[in-house]
């Protein structure tokens, strides 16, 4: 695990980063959030988050969670932004502020049974495999329509926006075309629906300009800010 100091100057590079994509795309760079990713960290990479101001992470396991969050801040948001099966709706309710990875209408159902039964409203992101990638999560651009119409039926759910991650690919136009693409997919929502969905989780490190030129609201940054895990 890095040191506080490591920490503090990765942060400070990422920062410099976002700031210098929403300068050449004219965004405001208050409307970008950092969200740092944690998974097989230890719970000093949490609170390395919180002493820096942010106050969300984001995690790809329920029982990554399970074992962090009982040692943390109580003023930590956690965001799940890995796949949940379905026979894990009922934990991730439990253990998490936000899940970005809702990716399939069976989960959607599951997680809306599940925060009825916990007396929670729980804020989602619909996950869209707008890059076409075999390889990812994500509902197609065909069901997105279908989907969001599922979740806003789910009473104690609360869909905020959705999320994508670009296909793993040295082209940096692969990540462009994805992250334009699910605006896109957003817009035609919105219209649909009359509905605002506000946030766009895009971006990681390798792709954060690209995904803040294309609307992205959200960067998901791992590597980064604590380096690979020993």
């Amino acid at each position: 695990m890095i040191t506080l100091d490591e920490f503090i100057i990765n942060f400070t590079n990422i920062k410099l980063r976002i700031e210098k994509a929403c300068l050449k795309s004219k965004r405001d760079v208050s409307d970008i959030q950092l969200l740092p990713v944690t998974k097989t960290h230890s719970v000093h990479a949490v609170e390395y988050a919180l002493h820096v101001g942010l106050n969300s992470v984001g995690e790809n396991r329920v029982q990554e969670v399970k074992e962090k969050k009982p040692l943390s801040s109580e003023s930590c948001r956690w965001e799940l932004i890995g796949h949940l099966q379905s026979n894990k709706a009922n934990e991730a309710v439990r253990l998490f502020d936000r899940i970005q990875s809702v990716d399939s209408l069976k989960l959607i159902r599951k997680l809306n049974t599940a925060c009825e039964a916990s007396e929670k409203v729980l804020p989602i992101l619909l996950q869209c495999n707008a890059g076409k990638d075999p390889n990812k999560f994500g509902f197609s651009e065909a069901s997105m329509s279908e989907a969001l119409e599922t979740a806003l039926e789910a009473p104690f759910l609360k869909c905020e926006g959705l999320m994508t991650i670009a296909p793993l690919d040295e082209d940096p136009t692969s990540a462009k075309a994805c992250f334009e693409r699910l605006r896109t997919i957003r817009d035609a929502l919105s219209s649909e629906f009359k509905l605002e969905l506000k946030e766009l989780s895009m971006g990681m490190t390798q792709d954060l300009e690209e995904a803040i030129a294309a609307g992205s609201t959200m960067i998901r940054v791992g590597s980064a800010l604590y380096g690979s895990r020993a």
